[in-house]
């Protein structure tokens, strides 16, 4: 069921309309003018709104800008008893979901309802999945450590600087990388994830840069790369410390002349990307070994963020088991546990080598397996 305005200076259509709408099972509310309408649309909150385009006062198109201007969220289904193309073209320009000519055709109107339904349902879990994604990349805490690194991100995030973050395993260096991406000016451009430890090093230059067919034997057809996928956006290449030799040395093409060749190509392909590149490594000493290129690891460590392990913030760690326990919940469908005092007391005094990652699947085993309020004795059994 959906939740209807309708707006028109016609008695009889606002009713026809009405009458239709509410014997399919919509509620409807109607409006006479185009600044009833508004103030209506403002004050409600409606899945579709109908509204005539030929009315005294604010006629539809100023009263579609309005709505639009003001956020209204409501699919907008413009109707007119003087339609044309060039009429139906600016309305859908001006963001209308769709245009109904009079006399209104019943199927015509049905399918119109339930298509502005149907995108008014996937906006909606559209929104809940951004809200999932944001508090996946959360940065809990208010230690000093933790602020230094929350700093470093708002002052880097809206440059063009390529970032290379360093830390131990699980300290959370993709969260750091997914807040660099969320706070520049390419958030509307592609983010491009590559584990460059999970991809066999005979792989690794095919999945960066690409292949064309026939470039090797299972090269049954053309594969474009991760830096040309992440064209004009971001690309964070995590783990980089396990990167090939030889890939480094394409990646470092890539850096110097923004360009890359797909294997088994003799062509050059302009590519525009920011590179953010993460690894638990001391880049250093693997310079010293012989196994990682110092001209590259000078490229990428423009800007370096160091993320600190749990055990250098664990001021933090009461702020992160209440995190972790309700998007847990959340996630496993079940009522709100809590965790009592000295619960809190007793994982704060851990050693915690697996740092956050650790943390969470710990706290997740006793959201499963404790009481309703976690106490120090559940987490003495269970973690």
């Amino acid at each position: 069921m959906a939740k209807i305005l309708v707006i028109d200076d016609e008695r009889s259509i606002r009713n026809t309309l009405k009458d239709i709408l509410e014997f399919e099972k919509h509620e409807v509310a109607l409006a006479g003018d185009g600044q009833t309408g508004l103030d209506a649309a403002q004050s409600e909150s409606f899945d579709i709104i109908f509204s005539d385009i030929k009315m005294p006062g604010m006629d539809g198109i100023e009263l579609l800008t309005l709505l639009k201007e003001k956020e209204v969220e409501a699919s907008v289904v413009m109707i007119s008893g003087h339609g044309n193309i060039e009429t139906a073209v600016e309305c859908i320009k001006k963001g209308a979901f769709d245009f109904i000519e009079k006399p209104i055709d019943l199927n015509r109107l049905l399918i119109t309802v339930r298509n502005a339904l149907d995108k008014s349902i996937l906006v909606t879990e559209t929104k809940i999945l951004k809200k999932k994604i944001a508090k996946r990349h959360q940065m809990i805490g208010t230690s000093q450590a933790i602020e230094k690194v929350r700093t470093m991100i708002d002052k880097v995030a809206p440059t063009d600087a390529r970032v290379l973050i360093t830390g131990e395993n699980g300290t959370g260096k993709e969260v750091v990388a997914r807040l660099l991406y969320e706070q520049s000016t390419r958030i509307n451009a592609p983010f491009v994830e590559v584990n460059c430890a999970a991809i066999p090093s005979e792989l690794i230059e095919s999945e960066l840069f690409g292949h064309e067919k026939g470039a090797f034997t299972s090269a049954i057809k053309q594969r474009i790369g991760k830096f040309e996928q992440a064209d004009n956006g971001t690309i964070f290449l995590d783990e980089i410390g396990d990167m090939s030799l030889s890939a480094q040395t394409k990646v470092l093409r890539v850096l110097q002349e923004s360009e890359l060749t797909r294997v088994g190509s003799d062509k050059s392909i302009k590519v525009n990307v920011r590179v953010l590149a993460a690894t638990n490594k001391n880049l250093k000493k693997e310079i010293e070994a012989g196994n990682f290129r110092e001209d590259l690891f000078h490229r990428l460590n423009v800007i370096p963020i160091h993320v600190p392990s749990l055990d250098d913030r664990k001021e933090d760690i009461p702020l992160l088991i209440n995190h972790f326990c309700e998007l847990i919940c959340n996630e496993q469908g079940i009522q709100l546990k809590k965790f009592d005092a000295a619960a809190v007391e007793s994982l704060q005094q851990r050693s915690w080598t697996g740092n956050i990652r650790e943390l969470r699947n710990v706290v997740e085993r006793l959201i499963i397996l404790g009481g309703r309020s976690i106490s120090k004795a559940d987490v003495e059994m269970f973690a």
